[in-house]
Parts: C-alpha cells; sequence; structure tokens
C-alpha cells in the first residue's frame, strides 16, 4: 500500500476573487468570507485524489478528521486512518504543523497538501527536505516551486508513484510575499525554506521570477501595441502584474498593479475589484468586452495565479475568444518551449482555454504560443480558437 498524507487548509485562497489578495491571519479570513468567498482547497484536493480513484487499492490515506482531510478522502471512497484532529475551530497555523508532524511521525510516502504559499512555509518548518511533499495549489498567491501547476497534474504525478514509473525528488523553494505589502501595491517576496517534492519540469510549478530592465524595454514597446487596438465603447477588464501596469500608465491611468482594474473608453472605471464587481460592471455594460492578462514569470499562468477575480462567471461571460494576453518576449523564451498555463478551477473552461493563442511581444509584434492546462500540459487540447 501507499501511504498517502493527506493535508487540506481548507481556508486556503479564500480572499482571491473577493479582491483581498491572499489569506493570511484571523481578520482577513473573516472578511473575505463577510465578502461572500467560497472555500476552494477541499474541492481541488478533491479532483487531485479523483486522477487516482482507479488506485483506492492499492492507496491509505493518512489524514486529520473532517474538512483538513478525511471529508474529501472518504467521499471518494478511499480508505483512510485518522492521525489526529484540529484543535481549533475554524483551523489555524498550529493545526496544519500538527497534521504535518502527525503524518511524519506514521511514515507516510509522500505528503499531498492543498494549499498557499503559507501552508507550504508551514509545512516546511515542520518537514524540511526530510519528508518528500507534493502541494496542490490552491492559495491566492503562488510564488513557491512546490506545487503541482494543477490540481490534476499533481494527480498525474501520484499516478507515477503508483504505476512504479521512477520518480525523481529533488529540493525546490519555497518562497512567501508580505500580505499587508502586497495589498499596498508592493511585492516583497521573501525564500523561507526548501522542501523536497517530486521533479518533473512539465507538471510542476516553477519559481516565480522577476523581469529584467530588457523585459522592461519590451513592456512599454508591447503596451503601444495594445493601445493601438484599443476600441471605443468597450469594456477593459485589466489583470494584475507590472506588464498590464505598464500598458495603464502608458495611458496616463494609475492602475492597482495587483489588482483587477477596469477601463472604458481609455479611462478608469473601476480598481482593484472583486469577482461580484465585475459581474455587476457586465450587467451595466451592453457593448463588447475584453480581458487583458499578462503570464507570471518563470511560471507562464495567466489565469488562476493571483487573478481569481477573473472567476469562471467572469471568464465566460466575457468569452474565451476575446482574452488578449500581452507578455515580453523574453518571458515566453524563458519558458523553454513550456505553454502558458490557465487554472481557472473549473476544469471544463480551462480544455476550452486550450489552443494558440496570439501572444503580444512588443511594438506591432505578436507571436502564436500554445496554451495548455493540468494533466494535459504540453498537450494542445483545442486548436480552434487562434
Amino acid at each position: 500500500m501507499f501511504k498517502l498524507g493527506v493535508i487540506i487548509n481548507p481556508y486556503a485562497g479564500l480572499g482571491g476573487s473577493v479582491g483581498l489578495k491572499g489569506t493570511d491571519g484571523e481578520a482577513i479570513r473573516r472578511e473575505a468570507l463577510a465578502r461572500g468567498a467560497e472555500q476552494r482547497a477541499p474541492a481541488r484536493m478533491a479532483r487531485t485524489l479523483n486522477a487516482v480513484t482507479a488506485f483506492a487499492d492499492r492507496i491509505a490515506i493518512y489524514c486529520f478528521a473532517q474538512d483538513m482531510g478525511a471529508d474529501v478522502a472518504q467521499a471518494l471512497g478511499f480508505a483512510t486512518v485518522i492521525v489526529g484532529q484540529a484543535q481549533y475551530q475554524p483551523t489555524q497555523a498550529e493545526d496544519t504543523c500538527a497534521a504535518a508532524r502527525a503524518l511524519m511521525a506514521a511514515g507516510v510516502d509522500l505528503i499531498l497538501f492543498a494549499g498557499g504559499d503559507g501552508t507550504a512555509r508551514l509545512i516546511a518548518d515542520v518537514a524540511g527536505i526530510r519528508q518528500p511533499v507534493l502541494g496542490v495549489p490552491s492559495g491566492v498567491k503562488m510564488h513557491s516551486g512546490v506545487y503541482a501547476i494543477s490540481p490534476e497534474a499533481a494527480g498525474d504525478i501520484l499516478q507515477q508513484f503508483l504505476t512504479g514509473k521512477l520518480v525523481n525528488i529533488a529540493e525546490r523553494d519555497v518562497k512567501d510575499i508580505d500580505e499587508d505589502a502586497f495589498r499596498q501595491g508592493l511585492v516583497r517576496a521573501r525564500f523561507y525554506g526548501t522542501l523536497l517534492v517530486p521533479e518533473d519540469s512539465q507538471l510542476l510549478q516553477q519559481v516565480k521570477n522577476a523581469g529584467t530592465e530588457r523585459d522592461e524595454l519590451a513592456q512599454l514597446d508591447a503596451a503601444e501595441t495594445l493601445i493601438e487596438q484599443l476600441q471605443d465603447d468597450t469594456l477593459y477588464i485589466v489583470g494584475p502584474g507590472s506588464t498590464t501596469q505598464v500598458f495603464l500608465q502608458q495611458l496616463g491611468l494609475q492602475g492597482s498593479l495587483l489588482g483587477v482594474d477596469v477601463l472604458l473608453n481609455n479611462q478608469l472605471i473601476a480598481c482593484d475589484v472583486s469577482a461580484t464587481q465585475l459581474l455587476a460592471l457586465l450587467d451595466e455594460h451592453k457593448g463588447p468586452c475584453k480581458i487583458i492578462v499578462t503570464a507570471i514569470g518563470g511560471q507562464g499562468h495567466i489565469l488562476g495565479r493571483g487573478n481569481q477575480q477573473l472567476s469562471p462567471a467572469v471568464l465566460r461571460r466575457v468569452g474565451i475568444d476575446n482574452l488578449l494576453v500581452i507578455a515580453a518576449r523574453g518571458k515566453i523564451l524563458a519558458l523553454n518551449g513550456r505553454p502558458l498555463l490557465v487554472d481557472t478551477n473549473d476544469p471544463e473552461l480551462d480544455r476550452a482555454f486550450c489552443g494558440y493563442r496570439p501572444v503580444i511581444t512588443g511594438y506591432q509584434e505578436s507571436v502564436l504560443y500554445p496554451v495548455g492546462y493540468g494533466a494535459v500540459m504540453g498537450e494542445v487540447a483545442d486548436a480552434s480558437h487562434p
């Protein structure tokens, strides 16, 4: 039997769709829930475990009781061994650390955890490089290199273990940012430790990296091209990132940098909005709508990392063909052929986004580049959307 340890941080990622840019701290969690945020980590863990239900007779899942693991595992029919329970309700950081210690004491082969960078930090404090782990990406800010690119990709990695394939493990960095500074538009990322994770360059998320001075010049060129393409009476939803910020600055506008802003006729009509606010604006606007996003350096995600305000409901309303991607050529080249990625928390929608899409990379310069997702990362599932 493969002894799989499971840890779910039930409240990871709550702040994303409601524009809070993280969920660190009890006050932020309460605010997120008050704004109507819904849990996402349990469902994302379920998607990963669902990928290995065919191997259920070979897996024993060790976990904490209730929403920290047992509820999801038992609902999918897995044999479970309860090694403890949360001491706090709602669960706290101490519960995550206690679960990691209990799973290591039980001698699990791998700890699979659903959370964000804050969760990874806690597990790194306990496990370090003494225990193989794998993250199911469920947070808002995802800078660490210890996560699969999607829940399904995590399931693919588990299948490699279960089918006897040789899986290399390697040390990968855990990074996190200061959320309070992040909400003020400042990115202060720090290295916090190292975890031992299955190494798969196609299925494992890369550590987020910063751009170069040359990239900054290319951002200006790409921004000018995008500005030339703007259409009157079209609602533009502008995702976060330094590249999209340059675009707004070239229009003489001051956006939120790390939030989602809305543009109409070259004027900002809303800044740092939530998914609910975006839907309300879409209800009010009767004309065409488009979404502008950029790629995360090193990782390649264009949806699902730091821009969860672009919820599946918002994306479906705007339409998959109305997504504009802008990224400096150097950022695309740094992917080394790996596709851009989508992880919208809706697998059907993720599949619909797959295909070759134009990416604005410089002045009057675009490239046609593949977009993939999860388990079909590297395989373009549908090239019908140019």
